[in-house]
């Protein structure tokens, strides 16, 4: 018996995913999925919201991250288990699924492993081009592991960054973004330590994955006229900055009732003054005020990101045929008559 062309569902992994960014390209591809994340921003009140679903234990967490608009609902399976690495494991693993709201049919099932660190990355230069200084020109990348080059290439691509400072305590991790970001244009600077790494630097990304209440920014670190992308804290316990940094900076975040929970901002009371990013999107809040202003991104991951990044590979596995059918939905003759399907399958 062969699947009906209703039972299959286009799957996309790790390989076509590959294969999708190195058809169109890095950069174009980053583009496209910050392109996608900012128009869903513009339509944020279309969209159910729910904090992700979380699993803790005393080694990592496991997330299911649901959304939905009108026409499609968007889930990631997400892991996050830093202790991973030394058993030469990824520390973050995912898949998603995209469906059609009006039947409950799959129309998408992709592995989000390499999709993550895309979409992070996209979402963290494009709140940077919203909220960081004009002509910035230098970040500093602290925290060098699996996202760290990510990260480089969406702020040179989106926020014309052209040089890079990376930190990492781990200097093999350190050595590893450098030999990576070699031939992509970028002026790489290696060094010994985070005081070192944001000297000069007017953007600073902080991408570490201890699930501890860490200190990577001490306070007297960070001066005035920067912008923050504080992407490594993301569940309770964990966090980057230091409380007082909170204090001075303006903070802006994706969903409320998850980053209070997950982001830098556990650290404050429930009150503490914060602003959407949909709204400095749409125009309904202002971003950035003044040169000298700290502006700090708490960011902790949101399934609308996710939503479009899935929708972006969706639109390429219909560009580029990169995708494998998975016959994954049963399709009776009869709707009513599943058992028959069953029975006659014999």
């Amino acid at each position: 018996m062969h699947p009906s062309d209703k039972a299959l569902v286009p799957f996309v992994s790790v390989d076509h995913m590959m294969q999708i960014v190195h058809r169109v390209g890095l950069p174009q591809m980053i583009t496209r999925i910050a392109d996608a994340i900012e128009d869903d921003f513009r339509r944020w009140e279309s969209f159910d919201k729910t904090p992700r679903v979380a699993a803790h234990s005393p080694v990592g967490v496991i997330e299911l991250m649901p959304t939905a608009n009108d026409t499609l609902y968007a889930f990631k399976y997400v892991n996050g288990h830093p202790k991973n690495t030394a058993d030469g494991l990824q520390t973050v693993t995912a898949f998603g699924l995209l469906a059609d709201v009006q039947t409950g049919y799959p129309v998408l099932l992709s592995e989000m492993t390499m999709l993550t660190a895309l979409r992070t990355a996209a979402m963290s230069a494009m709140v940077a081009k919203h909220l960081a200084p004009k002509g910035a020109d230098t970040m500093a990348m602290i925290g060098n592991g699996a996202q760290a080059e990510f990260q480089s290439i969406a702020m040179q691509t989106l926020c014309g960054i052209t040089s890079v400072r990376l930190y990492d305590k781990d200097r093999a991790a350190t050595a590893k973004c450098a030999r990576n970001l070699a031939g992509t244009g970028l002026t790489v600077v290696p060094c010994d330590s985070a005081e070192a790494a944001i000297e000069g630097a007017q953007i600073l990304t902080t991408c570490t994955a201890d699930k501890q209440y860490a200190t990577i920014l001490t306070d007297n670190m960070v001066g005035a006229g920067v912008h923050i992308n504080a992407i490594g804290g993301d569940c309770p316990g964990k966090t980057e900055l230091a409380e007082a940094i909170l204090h001075r900076a303006s903070i802006f975040v994706e969903y409320p009732p998850q980053t209070r929970v997950e982001g830098e901002i556990q650290q404050l009371p429930d009150d503490h003054p914060v602003t959407e990013l949909w709204q400095v999107i749409t125009g309904a809040a202002p971003g950035r005020k003044d040169a000298r202003d700290i502006t700090l991104f708490d960011s902790v991951g949101f399934a609308i990101e996710d939503f479009s990044a899935l929708r972006v590979v969706h639109d390429l596995t219909l560009e580029t045929g990169l995708n494998l059918p998975l016959d994954l939905l049963a399709d009776p003759d009869d709707p009513r008559d599943l058992y028959g399907m069953l029975m006659r399958a014999s």
